[in-house]
């Protein structure tokens, strides 16, 4: 999803690997080490007893079990329970009990609980990073940098929050005041794209305003969550506080209709967006809802050459273009097309793909099988529909017998794009890249706008009035100039239209765990008519 301080995280190199002393916690090794280039060993040892997490301690699922894939390999390295409903019914309940004391911790002692846990993660890049790159099949150095984003979060907020307050209203001689108060037991739903960064996204603002937690993580990517937890809880978080309750779809269902749970924040498509908006409903439950997305960059005539390639590629190919933000309408004026796109297919060709535990690996496995057949299935209708396939355009099969069971599919550039293809219009999820041509800065906004969705948008361009023109102009709520996929814990990152409600991020994400009291306080007699 984002890619935050990306400058700074593609460079950073992490000192601290390999000067902590590992150690035990709840059956699981979280110490720091130098990762193994090439062999999931390392993250097999990290595995968790169990995939529910309650009460502070793993939990034994009463559910059906649930398979965690290699997605490098397609081998399963565990099977855990998953929740059934009535684990779902003790998950909450728990946090519910937890709610009653943790809601009158001081907002300075929430904040430095999670600054503890931020420097708990960050001492602890390479476990995670394992975790991650073994649970989603993308590039270790990608699940570096999603550490780094999670590690930002729960920095940020943790930073703030006991700063983030009410408001005094002097009223001659009389006065008023607001607060801001908890909601309750919060339910949480993440994806399966950023698991770790998505699930501290929610976990910040939720702890820091004073909230409980049950969360499910996707079946496809519990690990790190998972992990997580465990780190919450030797950072000091009360028992009950944060809680996970693995499995799929039915589980996110129980925790959606549970009548204890005071709000949804879910990220993923925009149809289970609307069920779950539509199931809030009945209880009027509040929500934060970040959904799909079909982003446009816009590339205009006077651009940097090389900046602008870099940015459509930082637009497609992270995560094996699994990010709803993604920039895959790739907007390119005339005068420039030819030039733009042989280098971003001379680029593009380059990208390795293989083993995404390796370094020189820039695109790593598929998801599963169902989104896989997806992709390719939209690259076939692409190339019905008049697309020209210019690079990619199917699947790959590493050189390696060790990843024969992987899903790998090639990053793809699509010319001769039109508005009403299908490949332009949906939401692909998947590293596919389509251009499209415009002449004039008024016919490509009105291009760029006409979508259901409004997660993101970019412009490239050196005119920096221009810049700032076309974006305001540009309906959707998250954008960049120059560059994409960059949004920093600091400023607020979410939707407009189809593409959600709410915001995550900056301080105002704290608006949407927390609820406003006023107080209107007499200090003389009241007025009273009725004496």
């Amino acid at each position: 999803m984002i890619l935050c301080n990306l400058k700074l995280r593609l460079n950073e190199t992490y000192c601290f690997i390999g000067a902590v002393t590992p150690f035990s916690f709840d059956g699981m090794k979280l110490g720091v080490i130098k990762r193994m280039s090439s062999s999931f060993s390392r993250a097999v040892e990290l595995l968790p007893p169990s995939l529910n997490w309650v009460n502070n301690d793993f939990y034994t699922g009463s559910g059906k079990g649930l398979d965690v894939i290699n997605k490098a390999t397609g081998g399963v390295v565990m099977t855990s329970a998953s929740a059934s409903d009535a684990d779902v019914d003790t998950a909450v309940k728990s946090a519910h009990a937890a709610y009653q004391k943790f809601r009158d911790m001081p907002a300075a002692e929430r904040g430095q609980l999670l600054l503890k846990a931020a420097t708990l993660l960050e001492e602890r890049t390479s476990d995670f990073a394992h975790l991650e790159t073994l649970d989603t099949g993308k590039p270790y150095y990608e699940s570096e940098m999603d550490v780094g984003t999670g590690v930002d979060a729960l920095r940020f907020i943790g930073g703030i929050v006991q700063n983030y307050h009410g408001n005094h209203y002097d009223l001659g001689g009389n006065f008023a005041y607001t607060s801001r108060e908890p909601l309750g037991v919060i339910g949480g739903i993440g994806p399966w794209n950023y698991p770790l960064q998505t699930a501290c996204w929610k976990i910040a603002p939720a702890l820091a305003c004073g909230n409980s937690l049950v969360y499910k993580c996707s079946e496809y990517t519990p690990l790190s969550t998972v992990a997580l937890a465990a780190l919450l809880k030797e950072a000091g978080l009360p028992a009950g506080v944060f809680n996970i309750v693995a499995g799929d779809g039915s589980v996110g269902a129980a925790l959606t209709s549970h009548p204890d749970v005071s709000k949804l924040s879910f990220t993923g498509s925009v149809p289970t967006g609307k069920r779950i908006m539509s199931k809030a409903s009945d209880s009027l439950k509040k929500v934060t809802l970040e959904l799909g997305g079909k982003s446009p960059l816009i590339i205009f005539d006077d651009v940097d050459m090389k900046n602008a390639v870099s940015t459509a590629m930082l637009a497609n190919f992270f995560s094996q273009g699994a990010v709803c933000s993604n920039g895959t309408r790739v907007f390119v004026h005339r005068s420039i097309l030819q030039e733009f796109t042989a280098q971003l297919v001379e680029r593009t060709k380059k990208l390795k793909i293989g083993n995404p535990m390796e370094d020189d690996v820039k695109v790593g496995a598929t998801i599963c099988k169902m989104q896989y057949d997806k992709i390719l299935n939209y690259l076939d209708i692409a190339k019905k529909e008049g697309a020209e396939v210019l690079c990619g355009g199917g699947p790959v099969v590493p050189d390696s017998p060790e990843l024969e069971g992987g899903l790998y599919i090639a990053p793809t550039v699509l010319g001769s794009c039109t508005d009403d293809m299908t490949v332009v219009k949906e939401e692909v999820f998947g590293p596919v890249l389509s251009i499209l041509v415009f002449d004039s800065e008024e016919e490509v906004i009105r291009r760029a706008n006409d979508t259901p969705f409004g997660l993101a948008a970019a412009v490239c361009t050196q005119n920096l009035s221009r810049a700032y023109r076309v974006i305001s102009k540009l309906e959707a709520g998250s954008c960049n100039i120059n560059t994409f996929n960059a949004y920093p814990a600091v400023i607020p990152f979410g939707g407009y239209k189809n593409s959600g409600i709410g915001r995550e991020l900056g301080e105002e994400c704290l608006n949407y765990y927390s609820q406003t009291k006023s107080v209107y306080v007499e200090t003389g007699d009241p007025w009273c008519p009725f004496e």
